[in-house]
């Protein structure tokens, strides 16, 4: 499955790559790809991914996810 986000806050790889660090680490989660541009990112899991969850991450990586 495949699911888009927009995470604010993000400026360079370093971010992208703090965010899809903490993403990577939920249960399910296949692979993420980060668009720093955009602020978009896209996870790829085995199932439906708690949104809560993923908000939880992304603010653990020091940005917010945009609701």
């Amino acid at each position: 499955m495949e699911h888009t986000y927009t995470v604010k806050g993000m400026t360079c790889q370093h971010c992208a790559a703090a965010v899809a660090e903490e993403i990577g680490e939920l249960s399910g989660v296949t692979g993420v790809d980060v668009d720093v541009e955009s602020g978009r990112v896209v996870v790829h899991s085995d199932s439906l991914m708690d949104t809560i969850a993923v908000a939880a991450a992304v603010s653990e990586a020091g940005y917010e996810l945009v609701q």
